[in-house]
């Protein structure tokens, strides 16, 4: 770390301790050429996950917006929002942990579908008639005959 006084980058660590919110590490530093002290904060560096649309188009994740989508779904249906809540944090986690900066929105799409198939068929049949943009009712008869094939 460079000394802010003197521009020396030898220093030692007098004491680390981490913020109040935990989001970084409070550093207090002594430059070993005129002993000054100084402080630094560290922190992680998170990069965001971009979204890449059917457009092509490219957009921030938003786990808001997934998770609205998955509420009308779901609608007048049995399925909590601690369930949808969980549902979107796991696909979050799963992109996350991929460790690719960009994903597609089909690719997000297939994660959820896979997920709400096993809470719910008809908000799993009403998010797949969205996210398949299905163009007629011999579409959505086809996805039905998928799922009762499954069953």
């Amino acid at each position: 770390m460079k000394c802010p006084y003197c521009g020396f980058v030898e220093d030692k660590v007098i004491d680390s301790r981490p913020t109040d919110e935990a989001s970084a590490i409070r550093r207090r530093r002594e430059c070993s050429k005129c002993l000054r002290r100084f402080t630094t904060y560290e922190k992680v560096e998170s990069l965001p996950l971009m979204v890449v649309k059917k457009d092509k188009t490219r957009e921030t994740f938003d786990r808001d917006k997934l998770l609205n989508g998955l509420l009308r779904a779901c609608e007048k249906r049995p399925v909590s929002i601690n369930d949808l809540e969980y549902l979107v944090e796991s696909v979050e986690s799963q992109l996350h942990n991929s460790l690719q900066r960009e994903v597609t929105s089909q690719a997000i799409g297939e994660m959820v579908m896979e997920r709400l198939k096993g809470m719910d068929e008809v908000s799993y049949v009403r998010f797949a008639s969205v996210y398949r943009q299905f163009k007629d009712i011999n579409t959505f008869m086809d996805e039905l005959h998928k799922l009762l094939k499954d069953k």
